[in-house]
């Protein structure tokens, strides 16, 4: 083999500046969900996401400065996780009755899952001691989707296919028509598992006629 065949060496391994590594970030949060799922946050001790997440103390506080802190990122990685995608129905094919159906089913699936409850259970559990805990879990989901729909709900009225003069506070209440019946009694544990699909179908397609009916276009 010639000097100019010899093998390229191995590429060094990426180094990051402490508190860079999104990997070792990742770890730190997947653990921490456990912890804050199975103890709640007030029980819940950095020891124990240590522990969890297999880093040293010393590497925990690199990352996030308090317990407080560590949570708040949960709520925007949750944030990443539980809604990704869950506007694209309202940007996909059919008509605006469709449109409303899909994103209707996928958003009943996604808030009465079962790690989206816990997790809200986790804010409700601290919001009295806490109150900006509970505004920045809102912002990062409710209020991230609310917004959302709202724009598109502006949008088909501006096209002539829905009559609203309050975007906001239609997407509100088609919000609350797309679980009813569903999530506050997931939340409250009065359900102990999610709906089946059939009931939410169900649930979705009542709540499409309900809105299309104070919403929709003058035949």
């Amino acid at each position: 083999m010639t000097q100019t065949d010899a093998p390229a060496p191995p590429s060094p391994k990426r180094r990051h500046a402490a508190g860079a590594d999104p990997d070792k970030r990742r770890q730190i949060l997947r653990g921490a969900w456990q912890v804050f799922l199975e103890q709640g946050f007030d029980a819940a001790s950095m020891n124990a996401v240590c522990k969890a997440a297999g880093v040293s103390k010393g590497t925990i506080y690199v990352y996030f400065e308090h317990k407080e802190d560590l949570f708040f990122a949960l709520v925007e990685d949750m944030r990443a996780r539980f809604f990704r995608g869950i506007s694209e129905p309202l940007a996909g094919p059919g008509c605006t009755e469709d449109r409303l159906r899909s994103y209707a089913t996928g958003l009943a699936r996604q808030l009465t899952s079962e790690e989206v409850v816990r997790a809200q259970r986790i804010v409700v559990a601290v919001v009295e001691r806490m109150p900006h805990l509970g505004q920045r879990f809102y912002d990062a989901g409710a209020r991230h989707v609310l917004s959302a729909l709202s724009d598109w709900l502006a949008a088909e009225a501006t096209a002539g296919r829905l009559r609203i003069d309050d975007p906001e506070l239609a997407a509100q209440q088609f919000l609350e028509l797309s679980t009813a019946g569903l999530w506050r009694q997931r939340v409250f544990g009065r359900r102990l598992a999610p709906p089946d699909e059939a009931e939410i179908t169900r649930t979705a397609e009542a709540a499409v006629r309900v809105f299309l009916a104070a919403y929709g276009p003058e035949s």
